[in-house]
C-alpha cells in the first residue's frame, strides 16, 4: 500500500478549489442563495452533504474553506475531503485520485 505521494500528485489537489473539490466529495451541495459575503466578496456559503452528515461551508479565496458548525477552516482539497468524509491524509488522497483529480 503507498503511504507517501510525489509533488506532482500533492500539489495540485492542494491547489484545487474548494468549490471543485465539494463537487467531488458531496453527495449533495448547494449554493446558498441569501447568503451576504461580509469580509471577502468572493466567499460563498454552501450546504454539503457527505456519508458523513450534513456541512456548512463557507468558501473563502480559491482554496480556503470553514466549516461553519464545526469551527474549523483548511486549505485545498486534502484537507477538506480529510474533514467532510473524516479520512486520513492517504486515503483522503486516493479518494480524490479516484473520484477523477488527475495526478499532475
Amino acid at each position: 500500500m503507498r503511504r507517501s505521494f510525489d509533488r506532482a500528485t500533492l500539489t495540485p489537489l492542494r491547489e484545487m478549489p474548494s468549490e471543485d473539490a465539494l463537487a467531488l466529495l458531496a453527495i449533495y451541495y448547494k449554493a446558498d442563495p441569501t447568503y451576504l459575503p461580509v469580509k471577502d466578496s468572493r466567499s460563498r456559503r454552501w450546504h454539503a452533504r457527505t456519508a458523513a452528515g450534513e456541512f456548512e461551508i463557507l468558501t473563502t479565496g480559491p482554496h480556503k474553506w470553514y466549516d461553519t458548525r464545526a469551527k474549523i477552516g483548511g486549505g485545498g482539497a486534502i484537507d477538506l475531503a480529510m474533514h467532510l468524509l473524516r479520512l486520513s491524509f492517504v486515503d483522503a488522497v486516493r479518494l480524490l485520485i479516484e473520484r477523477g483529480h488527475p495526478r499532475g
